[in-house]
């Protein structure tokens, strides 16, 4: 047999015998006041009503609506998202007019919402590619202070499901307590949701140590903040890979200048994380990542001048009580995966 020919034959083996990889794209979005126009009397959303003090008409929701399609869409390119974490929506009345009534309806996404006891009516939501992700599990986690029972905040979302019929993936989507009346004034408050979010993981790791787990959300705090660092133990991707079961895929990020997905003060931070379990760094798993797939989504059309800080700011819907007629005050975050297996 000549050379070419054999050279040419070890190749097409080597190539029948490697990972065959198939990608799985996540993402993240805070979406700023996701309200439906309805006043709901259990609730304090009087305000985004046609008659509160925001002004919200049928109009201004379904502007929003189309604005948020069109950043899922775009983030998506040729494929749509397989999962899309969303927080700050009020309930599943708005979620149906993303999901079925915008420009999104074409990607065939389904979802997984539990009405939460937040004081405002806001909640996080899951999107999912029905072809791409089977959930298995559903579970909202409630938030009970020890210490004030009266106060109420975000449930976490939990969704255990199969990613493209090959391997299960944990999902955590959440909503950290805001920093409103100071940082450290509210700290506990999100310290507390993070160790109960870490008992939640614990668990799982329980039942297997290799688990696949992604958490992600807006979590009010950055990644070198208490709560994330020493309450979950999410640690930076840098630092050895067994000193931690959970690494934040946003720390790196975190420490850029002029880099976050939220502008505070003329100032950028990452609120806005994905937090994944050891398994899935490792390049042998079926499913991994890594930190060069990590992404905030910074479109021009993201961004508006910043004319008191200089610079960028997000392009949000509300300044104040002023109308701005933007997406949201949060960038969204994205992270590729990959799913792999030996061809037969």
């Amino acid at each position: 047999m000549p050379m070419r020919i054999r050279l040419l034959a070890l190749l097409l083996f080597f190539s029948c015998c490697s990972l065959a990889q198939t990608s799985f794209r996540v993402m993240s979005y805070n979406v700023e006041n996701l309200f439906d126009c309805d006043d709901d009397s259990l609730t304090f959303d009087e305000d985004f009503t046609p008659e509160g003090a925001y002004h919200w008409t049928p109009n201004k929701l379904k502007q929003k609506i189309a604005k948020i399609a069109k950043v899922i869409t775009i983030i998506g390119q040729w494929e749509p998202p397989a999962l899309v974490g969303l927080c700050e929506v009020e309930n599943e009345n708005v979620i149906k007019k993303l999901v079925y009534q915008s420009p999104l309806k074409e990607q065939h996404y389904s979802y997984v919402h539990f009405e939460s006891p937040d004081k405002r009516g806001i909640d996080v939501a899951l999107l999912y590619q029905r072809k791409s992700f089977e959930p298995l599990e559903k579970q909202n986690i409630p938030i009970h202070y020890p210490e004030n029972k009266n106060l109420t905040t975000r449930d976490i979302l939990y969704v255990k499901g199969v990613v493209l019929n090959k391997d299960t993936l944990h999902v955590f989507v959440c909503h950290f307590p805001s920093r409103l009346g100071g940082e450290l004034e509210s700290e506990d408050n999100r310290k507390w949701v993070a160790s109960v979010l870490r008992q939640h993981v614990d668990s799982v790791l329980a039942e297997r140590k290799k688990a696949n787990i992604l958490i992600m959300g807006d979590f009010n705090d950055y990644p070198n903040n208490e709560s994330l660092l020493n309450l979950l133990k999410s640690k930076e991707i840098k630092e050895s890979k067994d000193s931690a079961d959970l690494y934040n895929l946003y720390y790196e990020l975190n420490s850029q200048p002029e880099v976050g997905t939220h502008k505070n003060q003329g100032e950028w931070g990452v609120l806005d994380q994905m937090i994944i379990s050891k398994n899935l760094l490792q390049p042998s798993s079926i499913l991994f990542t890594s930190q060069e797939n990590v992404h905030i989504f910074d479109a021009d059309f993201l961004l508006q001048d910043d004319e008191h800080f200089l610079g960028k700011k997000p392009f949000r819907t509300f300044l104040g009580m002023k109308y701005m007629g933007g997406f949201s005050d949060h960038l969204p975050i994205y992270v590729d995966f990959f799913l792999q297996e030996k061809d037969k």
